[in-house]
């Protein structure tokens, strides 16, 4: 297993998994502006992303992300599949799972929680609320990071 380096072992690995890849960049430049050191990690299906969090040397040798940044709507695997086998499975059931999808729908919201997501927001659609979830992103979860 890889030893991670001194800058490595400081950053906040976050894992996003996100098939659309206009999304995907929009986070990845927002994390760039972030205060805070980040490492992100894409996955673009459920499977690819519950591999990785099965990989003992992944993230950056930590083994597990700090935060999940998880759409719904994925191939392969859904959100919500994805969500409950990370709940069940040991050592990983306390990552703080952040949904950001496009469903608005009652139920996804519900069966989000049901399933012990800690946070749900509809992505939003006009470019400056990304920025306002963003910065919430970075007072509420980074900062508790330790």
């Amino acid at each position: 297993m890889p030893v991670p380096t001194q800058d490595e072992q400081k950053k906040i690995e976050i894992l996003h998994v996100e098939d659309n890849a206009g999304d995907a960049l929009l986070m990845k430049e927002l994390f760039k502006m972030s205060h805070f050191p980040i490492h992100l990690t894409l996955a673009r299906d459920g499977e690819t992303a519950l591999k990785m969090l099965h990989e003992a040397d992944a993230f950056s040798g930590k083994g597990k992300p700090d935060i999940v940044l998880l759409d719904l709507s994925l191939p392969k695997m859904s959100g919500l599949e994805l969500l409950t086998e990370i709940r069940k499975t040991k050592g990983l059931e306390e990552i703080p799972i952040l949904i950001m999808s496009a469903s608005q729908k009652d139920q996804d919201l519900q069966s989000a929680y049901q399933s012990k997501a800690n946070f749900y927001i509809v992505k939003p659609l006009i470019m400056d609320h990304f920025s306002v979830v963003m910065t919430y992103i970075e007072k509420f979860w980074l900062a508790r990071i330790p």
